[in-house]
């Protein structure tokens, strides 16, 4: 299927590994230039000469999207070369520590908003107003399946990615007259680094192994498995696509139907 994207430019964050290089691995494979980042340096370089090979131009970033400083060298750098703006922005960070609800201080709240929602908030504030100037544009976030389905030992996560869906929710009403739809993802339990450290700390906190933790989370979907990053990647593709334009301020989940319920 030609997803009508060809030419496009995007901006994909947290891109060096996991279902944010999928997703520019497959927006690549469609003809789109691309700018990749990451806070480390040595992957994200490594991700630009495996998209490059895809025969796009890629521009690979070493930036930390929790800070101010990485949030403006991303936009200084994007706005140099693409003096117009990109026409299609990815947005993904890491996600902050595990914990109970009351486990944390004031100090890990607020580096955990700066990491989840003040890099939304800053990124779409930098790059859709050149969408909305040429009528053209799309914003995705990738957020968690805590957003329908709150974890226990997540409260960080459950808390702010819920932020950042309201956050886009409302800029999706107020840009789609522009031909900009805004949309986010909310990944299952995805065989990614991630999930392999969130095994390991529910392992330490509960004493199972990780095998069998990770046997537990395959068992709530009807599939029976943990989901591939490709098979986010395609989703979010399509929400990048031209073929999504009567799409926006949705939430996706995709999960295997580990969540229980009609919509």
């Amino acid at each position: 299927m030609d997803l009508g994207i060809q030419g496009k430019v995007a901006l994909v964050c947290g891109a060096s590994r996991g279902i944010a290089y999928a997703t520019a691995e497959e927006l690549a494979r469609e003809g789109v230039d691309l700018v990749i980042c990451s806070r480390d340096g040595a992957a994200i370089r490594e991700a630009r000469s495996r998209l490059s090979a895809l025969g796009v131009t890629v521009i690979a970033l070493e930036a930390d999207l929790s800070t101010m400083a990485g949030i403006e060298h991303v936009v200084q750098r994007t706005r140099a070369a693409y003096p117009k703006g990109v026409d299609i922005l990815v947005c993904n960070t890491g996600g902050p520590p595990t914990g109970a609800p009351l486990s944390h201080d004031w100090t890990a709240w607020s580096a955990a908003s700066d990491l989840l929602l003040r890099s939304v908030v800053e990124l779409t504030r930098a790059f859709v107003p050149a969408m909305q100037e040429k009528k053209w544009g799309r914003v995705i976030a990738i957020t968690s399946l805590a957003v329908r389905r709150p974890q226990g030992s997540l409260v960080l996560s459950n808390a702010l990615r819920a932020a950042v869906t309201g956050f886009l929710r409302t800029l999706a009403d107020d840009v789609g007259k522009d031909g900009v739809t805004v949309n986010t993802v909310l990944p299952g339990f995805t065989a990614t680094e991630r999930l392999d450290d969130l095994a390991l700390a529910t392992s330490r906190r509960t004493g199972q192994s990780q095998e069998a933790i990770f046997a537990g989370w395959a068992s709530e979907s009807p599939l029976g498995r943990v989901g591939r990053p490709e098979e986010l990647a395609s989703v979010i593709a399509f929400l990048c696509s031209a073929r999504s334009g009567f799409m926006t301020g949705q939430a996706v989940l995709v999960d295997g139907g580990a969540v229980k319920s009609l919509v």
